[in-house]
């Protein structure tokens, strides 16, 4: 048997282009970082201001601006692999907004706003890198879901709907990508300590703290730990896997 070595883990991704959706921060950082450490040319993509300092940290990365909402940044952000490396060989399809309302609650621009990012600006990225992947002659795409797309989340009508469409499209992109050498999985990510939470309801502390009890592992995920699940399923060792929803939710799901 084999084992990845710290020698070969660090090429692991050497001569592959890889581009990153939400990469300011959080889980999306943290895949830019591993991806670039493992050898990976890497275009990062967000809408925030802190994506600059990306570059500073990471010496060689290219840095896009723009709203994964709009067709024209997903062919922005393609065209920029392609120009500055050749080719693009991976898409990590992390951007996502949450809200945290009732039914009842929820307004036509509440759902659209969830669904344009989490599942629209999904296909855009995915379609477009389709169709690079195609001309390098294969390639992988992976997407950070959520339990969410397994489970009932209450107070998460549209979250919870964007992520099943999420998911039903990475089954799509699997099924036209096989012939084409194209791979495409998701993650379906638990409860992680980010900021992110924090657009998700006033008191996104305490509601974290208490989903630690609530899965076997006892405690909630870390970034790094869902960018580590990213980064495998793009990775040669996940070869023979396609279409796949991965469940990374410390056994949450599994109750």
């Amino acid at each position: 048997m084999t084992s990845t070595t710290p020698s070969t883990e660090a090429a692991e991704f050497r001569g592959k282009t890889a581009l990153v959706t939400g990469a300011a921060r959080g889980i999306g950082k943290e895949t830019v970082a591993l991806l670039h450490a493992r050898g990976a040319r890497v275009v990062a993509l967000d809408i925030r201001p802190g994506l600059d300092s990306l570059s500073t940290e990471l010496p060689g990365i290219v840095t896009v601006t723009g709203d994964v909402t709009a067709e024209e940044t997903a062919t922005r952000a393609v065209a920029a692999a392609v120009d500055a490396f050749g080719g693009l060989d991976i898409l990590v399809n992390n951007a996502g907004r949450t809200l945290n309302k009732p039914v009842t609650h929820t307004t036509a621009q509440d759902w659209d706003s969830v669904m344009d990012v989490n599942a629209r600006g999904a296909f855009f990225f995915a379609r477009e890198a389709f169709r690079a992947m195609a001309e390098r002659g294969g390639g992988a795409i992976v997407g950070t879901g959520s339990y969410a797309s397994t489970v009932g989340l209450p107070e998460g009508v549209a979250y919870s709907a964007s992520k099943g469409a999420l998911a039903q499209l990475t089954r799509v992109l699997a099924l036209e990508g096989g012939p084409l050498g194209i791979r495409a999985n998701l993650v379906a990510a638990g409860v992680v300590e980010t900021d992110f939470l924090d657009t998700f309801r006033p008191d996104s502390r305490a509601y974290l703290a208490s989903f630690a009890g609530a899965q076997p592992l006892g405690r909630v995920a870390q970034p790094r730990e869902i960018a580590e699940v990213l980064c495998f399923l793009v990775s040669p060792r996940s070869a023979f896997v396609t279409g796949a929803v991965l469940a990374a939710d410390g056994g949450f799901t599994a109750a």
